[in-house]
């Protein structure tokens, strides 16, 4: 059973529509949700919380549609944003007791660890933290109550290097329990380099693909040489284009393809997952740099 089911979702906003997206969010596995700023993710993420219901198509939380009132399933959800919802003027202790009422599961030896771990003191004032440990409350809350599904929210944005190394190992240790999964929402590409099974890419409101990390990356090609290869038939081979007057770097979504177009002509390697996201949101522009 899936932990997440997308199928066929749409949203229509003025100036935006996300329109006819499918994908799934696998039991045991770490999902990477991907795509510039404003191509649909945070509206996705909001579906599997309810709090926006799609115009058309279903979400499924842990085989049920959410069709009535699906509270019972949230509390199932650890939810992680880069903005704190706490109140500001409150302890960490004080706002624990509102929060764990709202979780049958929830376990305080757990989160008094995950305090600890994370050297926060109970008596100090959320407005007190940097965005680095709101982060981590954030953290042991979610973590605190047997969540199956994490939900990270751009989790990394604006974290220093090293608590977001720390961060990730974090999450490859829960994802150790197979019963558990998580969904990490991220513009920045180099996390999900590192952790993540499953990429599911949106660009302007449409699914571009969902596959495994590795599939992914190992079917596309990053193309270098010199812009006498291209010609008007070559050009709508490639995703996306960049053009120098010494040359040019395309993405294509074939690796065979390339080699057989562009093999001992040109140079042709493995991309990241930030060139896929770039190319596939850029297009072939005529854009020139020097």
């Amino acid at each position: 059973m899936n932990t997440v089911s997308m199928e066929g979702v749409g949203k229509r906003y003025k100036g935006f529509e996300l329109s006819d997206v499918t994908f799934d969010v696998r039991k045991g596995f770490i999902t990477g949700l991907i795509g510039p700023n404003g191509s649909g993710k945070s509206t996705l993420i909001r579906m599997m919380m309810q709090m926006v219901r799609p115009d058309q198509g279903q979400v499924k939380l842990f085989g049920q549609k959410l069709d009535g009132d699906a509270a019972r399933l949230r509390e199932k959800i650890g939810y992680v944003s880069d903005e704190s919802y706490f109140y500001e003027h409150l302890t960490l202790k004080r706002m624990k007791n509102i929060l764990a009422p709202f979780y049958s599961r929830w376990d305080a030896e757990v989160f008094h660890r995950y305090l600890d771990r994370f050297e926060l003191p109970e008596n100090k004032k959320v407005k007190e933290l940097s965005k680095g440990m709101k982060m981590k409350f954030s953290l042991a809350v979610a973590l605190s109550h047997s969540a199956e599904l994490l939900i990270m929210d751009e989790p990394t944005a604006g974290l220093d290097p090293v608590f977001r190394r720390e961060l990730l190992d974090l999450l490859a240790e829960q994802i150790q329990d197979e019963n558990r999964s998580i969904l990490f929402s991220s513009h920045i590409t180099n996390d999900l380099d590192r952790i993540a099974d499953y990429i599911v890419f949106v660009n302007k409101g449409r699914l571009i693909f969902e596959e495994t990390k590795d599939t992914v990356i190992e079917r596309h090609a990053l193309v270098k040489g010199g812009k006498e290869l291209l010609d008007a038939d070559v050009r709508p081979l490639f995703i996306g284009l960049r053009e120098t007057d010494l040359g040019f770097e395309g993405l294509m979504a074939s690796r065979d393809s390339a080699q057989h177009l562009f093999g001992g002509l040109a140079l042709i390697e493995q991309p990241t997952l930030e060139e896929i996201v770039y190319y596939t949101a850029k297009g072939k522009g005529e854009q020139t740099y020097v």
